[in-house]
């Protein structure tokens, strides 16, 4: 089993996917270069928060024309398991490999902090093994994660299961209070319609250990990795 790691120029949550993957979770990882082409023979891949590209324009509106941007909707395309971080979901999102658009901070402040989360939908590569009862805790940080989404196509998200995870406060309760950015239902992260392609702002790969405040992160790349290897035994 092998992850691929992409990085951008302004990546900086790269080393953090990496060290989530091979360090905590002792799984071959690599990392792939935004010029690449091809992503090689990975079984899954993160596409890690940061800066990328300075976030000109707007955030993810450059990475989105990467090279490695067309091996990552091809290896989509064909089931592969694709996780956005923060950035990486904005770039998902310019990518059209997730619907929406993301926007400004409602209170145009820069959020960093630790937020709680209440999974949605388990049934996704990424959530799979996320206890029933559980409310994660994991941080923030970014100026631009206000999902928005029309009335269209919000019912769509409802209406198809796509809405994974929503800010909630410690209880699991979703108030107006515990969304930290304004974004529309108190949407975190969101799935494609074949639900292989998961995008979410919070950092799950920088809450994998207690000492650094939470390690509910690892539920996800548990998840994965037993869905991953449940797929090659069956």
């Amino acid at each position: 089993m092998k992850f691929g790691v992409l990085v951008f120029p302004g990546s900086n949550c790269d080393h953090d996917a990496y060290h989530a993957l091979k360090h905590i979770h002792g799984i071959d990882t690599t990392f792939i270069w935004h010029k690449e082409t091809e992503i090689g023979s990975v079984d899954a891949i993160i596409v890690p928060g940061g800066f990328s590209y300075g976030d000109y324009l707007r955030s993810g509106a450059i990475a989105r024309f990467s090279p490695v941007m067309n091996a990552v909707a091809d290896f989509a395309s064909g089931g592969g398991p694709v996780l956005g971080i923060c950035n990486g979901f904005q770039i998902l999102l310019e990518a059209r490999l997730l619907p929406g658009t993301m926007m400004a901070n409602e209170q145009l402040r820069f959020t960093c902090k630790l937020v709680h989360l209440k999974c949605e939908s388990r049934n996704t590569p990424f959530t799979g093994s996320v206890p029933d009862t559980q409310t994660l805790r994991m941080p923030v940080a970014h100026g631009e994660g206000n999902y928005y989404a029309d009335d269209e196509l919000y019912k769509k998200l409802l209406d198809r299961n796509q809405v994974v995870f929503r800010y909630c406060d410690a209880n699991g309760n979703i108030t107006p209070e515990s969304n930290p950015n304004g974004s529309v239902g108190n949407i975190a992260g969101i799935c494609n319609e074949s639900r292989n392609v998961v995008g979410m702002m919070p950092h799950p790969e920088r809450a994998v250990e207690k000492r650094l405040g939470s390690d509910h992160g690892r539920f996800l790349f548990n998840s994965v990795i037993d869905n991953l290897s449940y797929a090659v035994n069956s």
